[in-house]
């Protein structure tokens, strides 16, 4: 790996879930495996009230919660901690910029560092504009200090709420940054399994020939959860799993395993194939969205033997709420390698299984040798490729079995992370976060695959305006979703990966 260069990260809701779950375990892991340099500091900015020391307290509290490797050391992490300061500071107070400015600047002189400034987002949406004007009005992009200097933004998700509201704030977003600085994080894409599709496809001569319509015959997105809106029920219930998950991660997946192989692998390239991708998807009519789509809304069920509530029953959900907690959906990619293909799309919360993969369908034979009986037992060739929780690729394909009889049945060959490499990938913030710092940007979207998305779930949610909203709930917690959703992939004599 590539050793980063000095820097300072500032990161704007310091003391909330995100940074202390996600963002402080990836930088303390980065740091302790070596790959931060000496000069660096970190710069919390919040609003709770404390001062460096308690701030570095919860650091340290979290860490042995949510670190890849536990428990973390004492000694370590105060060596650690020498980096970490903590601003009490409010979001729409300019002075706190002005603060925060003066901060940067004398800190920078003191460690002599080169300031090169990352700051990282990891606020309430709500706030995102407020940080943009308060980075812009203090001049903090301006910086200057011994000819080396960068400035970069990194936007968590949603990015946005819809296709005019994610253009607006790119348009503020790029009034303050150039694009090349910006950075809209997908914890998705920093997944070992994700990036290993492009590893996959583009390094294998037996599979990337017949990565087309010729040879596929569907494939299927899905990522399913077993648990509730926990926590996050005042943001859920605005954006519902269409945006929190269909616009983002699963349009990433989409374009990921669909893509056309880039000229290089390149930032750029990479994101142009995915651009063109997106751009490819068929635009669904009103009548389309009826058809090929469905929304479903959890009710009471079991999971893991214990019961559980519905969607309406959780803390701060309204009893007539019709916010969608599943999506399932179809569509068609219009462009030569996946003409006639359909893609069948799938995201949920309290469901049976917690799982994210892709599973790829390939066309059934057209004739058996071994009668008819053969050719309705032998199922199709398959590829799935488990992003999460067991990180891996299984290919499934038909053997005899041994006897004297012609039995064919079907078995797997299954290529397993932790058992193939003997350890635990990384996890995706480690990967993004180290790659900010590099400005390596082949891992994050891009302005407008992230408008072209938007612009068709967008359609997707103007379409459901205009269409009669289901009674909710219609399903239970822990089954796989609405009756609904199997009939949308049975009625083209397909079935769900339910395993």
């Amino acid at each position: 790996m590539t050793e980063m260069k000095s820097s300072i990260m500032v990161i704007f809701g310091a003391s909330g879930d995100l940074a202390h779950i996600k963002i402080f375990p990836a930088l303390y892991s980065l740091w302790e495996d070596g790959f931060f340099p000496d000069k660096f500091f970190i710069v919390g900015f919040a609003r709770t009230d404390m001062d460096d020391e308690t701030f570095r307290k919860t650091v340290f509290s979290a860490l042995n919660v949510n670190c890849r490797k536990k428990p973390i050391s004492e000694d370590e992490f105060l060596n650690f901690s020498k980096h970490v300061f903590y601003l009490t500071s409010k979001y729409d107070d300019g002075s706190s910029y002005d603060k925060l400015g003066g901060f940067i600047e004398s800190k920078a002189k003191e460690y002599n560092i080169s300031k090169n400034v990352i700051y990282y987002l990891s606020t309430p949406p709500s706030v995102y504009i407020n940080v943009i004007d308060g980075i812009k009005n203090a001049n903090l992009t301006s910086y200057e200090y011994k000819g080396e200097n960068f400035s970069r933004i990194v936007i968590e998700k949603p990015f946005g709420y819809d296709y005019e509201s994610a253009k607006n704030l790119n348009s503020k977003i790029l009034s303050v940054f150039k694009e090349e600085e910006v950075y809209r994080i997908d914890h998705y894409l920093g997944k070992e399994t994700v990036q290993n599709i492009f590893a996959f496809r583009f390094s294998n001569a037996i599979f990337e020939p017949i990565w087309n319509n010729k040879f596929i015959d569907h494939i299927q997105i899905s990522s399913l959860e077993s648990i509730g809106v926990g926590f996050r029920a005042g943001y859920f219930d605005k954006a519902g799993i269409i945006r929190d998950m269909m616009q983002n991660h699963m349009m990433q997946l989409l374009a990921s395993v669909a893509i056309e192989p880039p000229a290089i692998f390149d930032a750029d390239d990479i994101r142009n194939e995915k651009a063109k991708l997106l751009k490819s998807i068929r635009p669904l009519s009103l009548n389309d969205v009826k058809n090929f789509t469905v929304r479903g809304q959890y009710d009471r069920g079991t999971l893991d033997n214990k019961p559980v509530i519905s969607y309406k029953e959780e803390d701060g959900i309204p009893a007539n709420s019709t916010t969608d907690t599943y999506v399932a959906l179809k569509l068609f990619i219009d462009n030569y390698r996946w003409a006639g293909v359909p893609f069948y799309l799938r995201s949920g919360k309290r469901l049976k299984k917690h799982k994210t993969e892709i599973a790829v369908y390939f066309k059934k034979l057209p004739y058996s040798l071994y009668g008819k009986d053969g050719i309705e037992k032998i199922k199709q060739n398959s590829i799935i490729i488990t992003i999460q929780p067991n990180e891996g690729i299984s290919i499934n394909f038909g053997a005899k079995a041994p006897g004297f009889k012609v039995d064919i049945e079907p078995v797997n060959m299954v290529f397993n992370y932790k058992s193939s490499f003997k350890l635990t990938p990384p996890d995706a913030y480690e990967r993004l976060i180290y790659d900010i710092i590099l400005g390596d940007q082949t891992l994050f979207a891009r302005y407008d695959d992230t408008l072209i998305a938007w612009q068709f779930i967008t359609s997707i949610i103007n379409g459901w305006s205009k269409t009669e909203t289901p009674v909710f709930p219609n399903y239970e917690a822990g089954s796989w979703g609405p009756e609904e959703a199997d009939g949308l992939i049975n009625a083209d004599g397909r079935n769900w990966n339910n395993a």
